[in-house]
C-alpha cells in the first residue's frame, strides 16, 4: 500500500492497523481541536500545539473503533493483531520509524502501556433484565 511505504511492518500487525492508527491520529487531533489551531500558528509553535499524547491517541482510537465497528470493534482490532493499548503504541512507533508520524522528546512507547483494559473498553453493553408479567 503506497500510504505505508517505508513501514517496517511487524508480522503480527495487519496493514489495516497502520492505516487505522494514521486515520485515528487525524480524527483525534480534530476532536481535540488541535488540527485547526495549528493552521493559525507559527512554525515554532505548530508542533507543540498539534501534539497528541499516547494516552490521548489510545483513547481516541478506542472511540473511533467503537463508532466504526460497534460491538465488533475488539474482534476487528484483534484480527489486525491489536490486543491492548501497547499494541497501538508499537504501530505508532513503526510509523514514526518510517517517517510517517512524529514524536516529541518526551514521548515514549511506554506512554501507551495500560491506558485502558481492552475487555472493559470494548465490552458488550449490559442488557436490562426482562420484565416479569
Amino acid at each position: 500500500m503506497p500510504m505505508l511505504d517505508g513501514v517496517e511492518k511487524e508480522a503480527r500487525y495487519h496493514p489495516d492497523a497502520y492505516l487505522f492508527v494514521r486515520l485515528g491520529l487525524s480524527k483525534t487531533m480534530r476532536r481535540l481541536g488541535r488540527e485547526k489551531a495549528a493552521e493559525e500558528l507559527t512554525a515554532e509553535t505548530r508542533v507543540a500545539s498539534r501534539h497528541v499524547t499516547g494516552q490521548e491517541l489510545a483513547k481516541g482510537l478506542r472511540d473511533i473503533a467503537k463508532r466504526r465497528y460497534g460491538l465488533l470493534a475488539r474482534t476487528v482490532l484483534q484480527r489486525w493483531g491489536i490486543y491492548n493499548t501497547l499494541d497501538f503504541g508499537r504501530v505508532v512507533y513503526a510509523l514514526i520509524d518510517a517517517g510517517l508520524m512524529s514524536k516529541s522528546d518526551e514521548d515514549c512507547l511506554d506512554d501507551f502501556r495500560d491506558v485502558y483494559d481492552f475487555k472493559k473498553a470494548f465490552a458488550e453493553p449490559a442488557r436490562g433484565k426482562a420484565v416479569q408479567k
